[in-house]
């Protein structure tokens, strides 16, 4: 999983005045918890951009005066109700030994045969939840929705993996073609796609169920 650096201060007064003039300083007010007492830092809100605004998941290096450095993973961030300014962030410190669930985007890879016999593929989940070291998480899950005919269901049992668990039930759907409305040909005629016109990658036949 890629890292983004942070370069911040620590924060030697967390009062509601000290927390106010930060922000009009356009810094932000952070937390990091999880490695014995609370680290309370600073950093410019353009330092965060690249970690908030994207759909991409990444941990974080926060590095501090005097070459202090804290691997991290944003945990909670609360936007202002008006003006989407970021008001503060809470991060988790992670260690190489130690699992971490996270929540991993899911990446969808082909053409399910049922869209290109008219079907549309609705998303139900977005994002995996997934428990496991930090050094074996990836960036993303990729599914093949290749093999997915009209009224299929993909299901996050596709997606096991050895380097996480997966913290979701084994019926959990994550993505399904459906008939849209303006498709006339009996569902039968499926099977008249050509082989070659359908990728070769397969999914686990027991991950996708009608």
């Amino acid at each position: 999983m890629k890292s983004i650096t942070i370069n911040g201060s620590k924060r030697e007064s967390v009062g509601k005045k000290e927390t106010k003039a930060l922000r009009n300083a356009g810094q932000v007010p952070c937390v990091v918890y999880g490695g014995g007492e609370p680290l309370h830092f600073s950093a410019d809100e353009t330092a965060f951009k690249p970690l908030v605004y994207t759909a991409d998941v990444h941990t974080v290096i926060i590095t501090l005066e005097g070459g202090e450095k804290i691997d991290a993973v944003l945990q909670d961030i609360q936007f202002h109700p008006v003006t989407d300014a970021i008001l503060h962030m809470d991060f988790y410190q992670i260690f190489d030994d130690k699992e971490i669930t996270m929540q991993i985007p899911v990446h969808t890879k082909g053409v399910p045969r049922g869209v290109k016999n008219g079907g549309v593929l609705r998303y139900n989940l977005r994002r995996l939840k997934v428990k496991g070291l930090p050094g074996n998480l990836p960036d993303f899950v990729e599914a093949n929705v290749t093999p997915l005919k009209i009224g299929n269901k993909l299901y996050v049992t596709a997606l096991a993996s050895d380097n996480f668990i997966i913290q979701h039930p084994d019926n959990t759907v994550i993505c399904q073609v459906k008939a849209s409305r303006n498709v006339t040909e009996d569902l039968e005629e499926e099977d008249e796609v050509a082989a070659d016109e359908v990728e070769s990658t397969q999914v686990d036949d027991a991950a996708v169920k009608e």
